[in-house]
């Protein structure tokens, strides 16, 4: 009788133990991929969603406005619903529950027709234009999308894959004549992902072939795939922009601006913008397929053709756009300069996804050589400084390393004096404040060009609940760090947070990395289950 006592005793323990346990080692969800991983403006599509889900369903936080996400019944079926309105570009989605949030990762809204990839076996017809929506869905997968085409035209074909989505792939395009023979192939345009401008020497049925190499190299030889290896194609007879020109406008000045790139209609080449606003905007045309940003500064922005005409000098601030259209092409602009008043001197152009790798010189009345300024790698815009030794006008030159030149091979150079200024950065994006128990957050102040005023935090969109101060620091105060201190009185809704520094009339918000993408986000996640951005050291 004992015997059979104990043992469903012993049994219900056992499974109250194995409950505790699961529920105590519930993970946070996180999110690998999203497939499809972006929709046209006005629609609504099911997406399936790669990751950890240990709770179902979870919600869906997206940036910005006019994208809006829920949880479908099945685990990793979520429903994203795109405003008419909606602005175009890459928002940014992460899920969540009660024990803790995902990181973010990247949807793509766009503004022409979307559609899926069919797994069919053989060749997809598409009609142009389109954005197809694919994967590479296992090792030796070659995705093909047949085309028709017209003699005359020029195929524009473009994959984003790992640049925006980081799908773990380096994408290869082919386009394929009817008789099987590869016309043209891509490899790298922006970052690992590739481009192929093709002119139709024939009508008739073209297939566009994708496939890809790790973008991590291993020691396999074959076509790699994987449930993560989303990809979105365009496809498109019609316009496709590169960049805007020029690429950059002065706050408040009202104009137009071109957009470069293939098939571009007349009507896109004077579109008007109303750069109201620090920070780039983004510029659209009905009868382009996508968007392409062009910054906007507070100061006089030139053409390098009307800068060079100046011969008084130009007076920083300013910056000129500039293009290199023929071998060994110089530019060359008069800037007036103050003794000793440093000039902070940036050429950019790797960095805004153009080839040219610019080199900036500084010369004396007397022709000598001041200051220079060229890329230390590769991929790396100029950057420098010029400390005149005189007031007087001085010449900048700016030329390509190796004397190349297209239309791809443009610049922005910016020349300013030295701007007092600061940065804020957190370690992590989530920010982890149980009830009851205080969480501590060190927010590092990074102080520029001589910039030694205190600064003011704040936090932006605290649940109800939640308070966030300044800990005073204990000893010596250390100006380069500060710590907020969350803390809860009981449950709370988790949900995104700024954090917030001003300063003699500047406002700046922290941001945090996301090493994943090469980027960084001022949307920070507060919840009791996100683990917090620094780990305690343990007392010895």
């Amino acid at each position: 009788m004992v015997l059979k006592l104990c043992i469903p005793l012993c049994v219900s323990c056992l499974c109250v133990l194995c409950d505790s346990v699961v529920r105590s080692s519930s993970a946070a969800p996180s999110v690998t991929y999203l497939s499809p991983a972006g929709a046209r403006q006005g629609t609504t599509v099911e997406v399936s969603a790669g990751g950890t889900f240990d709770k179902w369903p979870i919600e869906v936080w997206v940036s910005g406005e006019g994208v809006t996400g829920t949880a479908g019944k099945e685990k990793g079926k979520l429903t994203f619903t795109v405003a008419e309105d909606a602005r175009p570009g890459t928002y940014w989605v992460r899920v969540h529950d009660k024990t803790g949030a995902s990181g973010l990762r990247p949807f793509v809204v766009g503004t022409f027709a979307e559609v899926a990839e069919n797994e069919a076996g053989k060749p997809q017809a598409v009609e142009l234009p389109a954005v197809v929506n694919g994967r590479l869905a296992k090792a030796g997968d070659v995705d093909g999308f047949a085309v028709t085409l017209r003699k005359g035209q020029t195929l524009v074909a473009a994959v984003e894959a790992h640049h925006t989505l980081r799908s773990p792939i380096d994408a290869v395009l082919q386009v394929v004549s009817p008789d099987g023979f590869v016309l043209a192939q891509g490899n790298d345009h922006a970052g690992l992902d590739p481009l192929v401008a093709f002119p139709v020497p024939a009508d008739g049925t073209y297939v566009v072939r994708v496939f890809a190499f790790p973008a991590t190299p291993d020691s396999g030889i074959r076509f790699t795939g994987s449930d993560a290896s989303v990809y979105r194609l365009t496809l498109t007879t019609g316009g496709y922009a590169d960049y805007a020109w020029p690429l950059a406008i002065e706050r408040g000045k009202p104009g137009k601006v071109a957009l470069v790139g293939w098939n571009i209609p007349n009507g896109a080449r004077a579109v008007p913008v109303k750069p109201e606003d620090d920070g780039p905007i983004l510029v659209t045309h009905p009868r382009v397929i996508n968007p392409v940003p062009v910054a906007v500064e507070p100061h006089p922005c030139w053409l390098a053709s009307d800068a060079m005409k100046e011969s008084d000098g130009l007076a920083p601030p300013f910056t000129v756009s500039g293009r290199f259209e023929k071998a060994g092409q110089v530019d060359r602009f008069h800037i007036i300069g103050t003794k000793s008043r440093a000039l902070a001197i940036r050429c950019e152009s790797p960095s805004l996804g153009l080839v040219a790798a610019p080199v900036v010189a500084v010369i004396g009345s007397d022709g000598k050589s001041l200051a220079r300024a060229e890329p230390r790698r590769p991929d790396d815009d100029a950057d420098g400084q010029f400390i005149p030794p005189a007031d007087g006008t001085y010449t900048v030159e700016v030329r390509d390393l190796y004397g190349a030149h297209g239309p791809r091979h443009a610049y922005r150079l910016t020349v300013r004096p030295p701007q007092p200024d600061f940065a804020l950065t957190v370690a992590a994006d989530r920010i982890g404040c149980a009830p009851e128990k205080p969480s501590d957050v060190v927010v590092t102040v990074a102080r520029r060009d001589g910039f030694s005023m205190d600064v003011s935090l704040t936090v932006e969109g605290l649940p109800d609940g939640v308070t966030a101060e300044v800990v005073a620091a204990k000893g010596k105060p250390n100006p380069g760090k500060r710590t907020l201190r969350f803390t809860a009185d009981g449950a709370y809704k988790p949900g995104p947070v700024r954090i917030v520094g001003t300063s003699a009339g500047l406002t700046r918000a922290a941001t945090a990395a996301l090493p994943d993408f090469g980027t960084t986000t001022t949307d920070l996640w507060l919840s009791p289950g996100a683990a917090p951005p620094t780990a305690k050291k343990k007392r010895r």
